[in-house]
């Protein structure tokens, strides 16, 4: 299992150094020590408490939707002209787009500032791999 320092678990988890060092103490995560000294938690014990943590956003209404892929963010910017626009959702860190109609802004009433849940259906889903260089 790949085993990553405190600190880039802390941005996996987006949460500080700090609470991923009390995480270790109160046993959410297991630590060991690296090589050269440094406590290290284990990459799939991370992404479990990331994934147990994530709320997702329920659908108002009682709607089920079988788009799986749903990040909530607030609306930072609406590019619109008379038939598109251009919608930009900060959905924690993640910097989300949207093209639509100018008419589904106005249905959907949004504005700067707007909350919003971004669904993305896609059969096509690219996966990349963060610092793994080939030698």
């Amino acid at each position: 299992m790949p085993e990553m320092r405190v600190s880039e678990a802390a941005v996996y988890l987006g949460v500080s150094d700090d609470t991923v060092r009390r995480w270790i103490d109160r046993g959410l995560l297991q630590a060991s020590t690296d090589d050269a000294g440094r406590k290290v938690v284990d990459g799939y014990s991370v992404a479990m408490v990331a994934r147990e943590h994530a709320a997702p956003p329920g659908l108002p209404g009682g709607v089920t939707s079988s788009a799986r892929n749903r990040f909530v963010g607030l609306v930072t910017d609406i590019r619109m002209d008379e038939v598109m626009a251009q919608v930009e959702l900060q959905c924690g860190p993640f910097r989300v787009v949207s093209l639509m109609s100018s008419e589904s802004v106005r249905d959907l009433r949004l504005e700067l500032g707007s909350a919003a849940v971004a669904s993305i259906k896609s059969t096509q889903v690219v996966v990349e791999v963060v610092g793994q260089g080939r030698e």
